[in-house]
């Protein structure tokens, strides 16, 4: 029986994506894993939008997606960024499609905050069939966090939440966050193998998490669920398979500790 792993990768990571990630990808679709991508892409949105002199406005740091911001976004998302990932994947021989979230409705979504956030999605559903019948024939997926209205509006969605909403649709045993660090350090700079969001939140007021760290466990930790009980954050500039084991730091619930 196959099992699904889902891993998000932030929009610049895609840029720093090292040879022995690709071999990880190699090596769990030999151990018989399903596994499917879904990225991001703020920094490229941005630059691009600086480069067409395009004004931008935040609502409690978040940027507002007005139509002339969406179609910047998805021409970076599903077209510059998606497009340079299948194309690595195919470099280094591994089969994908290249897919947005408005695809056959792959993500359904209601407008999270019209007025205040403009053409910004939160996932209502999820259609698997497509990203199945991909993996299921040995194929990655590469999803661009997109999504369509039932009246068939195209909006913006987070990545870590559309990544989340996906996992948890196909019924993932593993969601990888893949990050520009080796897994959450601590105060001796050692990767933490397994930790609680009560100790996250411990470690983010002692500082011993800062900076850039803080999004991405508040997201991680935000993609816990009963389906998803264990999230892990790996890194894209080295191997996060050694031996058979994922390696980086393993995010579980309390329920996950207690039933383990």
């Amino acid at each position: 029986m196959s099992k699904t792993v889902v891993l998000k990768c932030g929009g610049s990571t895609v840029h720093q994506l090292s040879e022995s990630f690709f071999q990880s990808l190699q090596a769990l679709l030999s151990s018989n894993w399903r596994v499917m991508i879904v990225h991001g892409g703020g920094p490229d949105i941005t630059n691009m939008l600086k480069a067409l002199k395009i004004e931008t406005e935040f609502y409690n740091g978040q940027r507002k997606t007005t139509e002339e911001v969406l179609e910047v976004a998805e021409m970076v998302l599903a077209g510059k960024i998606n497009k340079k990932l299948t194309n690595l994947l195919k470099q280094k021989g591994l089969k994908s499609i290249g897919l947005s979230g408005t695809d056959d409705s792959l993500l359904q979504a209601d407008f999270l905050d019209q007025d205040h956030l403009g053409m910004v999605g939160k996932v209502t559903s999820v259609n698997t069939a497509a990203v199945n019948l991909l993996m299921d024939n040995g194929y990655i997926p590469v999803v661009a966090p997109l999504a369509c209205t039932v009246t068939h509006e195209t909006l913006n969605v987070n990545a870590d939440l559309a990544a989340a909403a996906i996992a948890n649709a196909v019924g993932a045993e593993k969601f990888l966050f893949v990050t520009d660090v080796p897994g959450i350090l601590d105060e001796e700079k050692q990767v933490i193998e397994t930790i609680t969001p009560p100790q996250i939140i411990e470690l983010i007021k002692s500082e011993v998490i800062t900076g850039g760290m803080i999004p991405k466990v508040e997201s991680a930790m935000a993609t816990l669920s009963d389906i998803c009980q264990e999230v892990m954050i790996v890194s894209g500039q080295q191997a996060f398979i050694e031996n058979d084991a994922f390696k980086g730091t393993k995010i579980v619930s309390e329920k996950g500790v207690l039933s383990s």
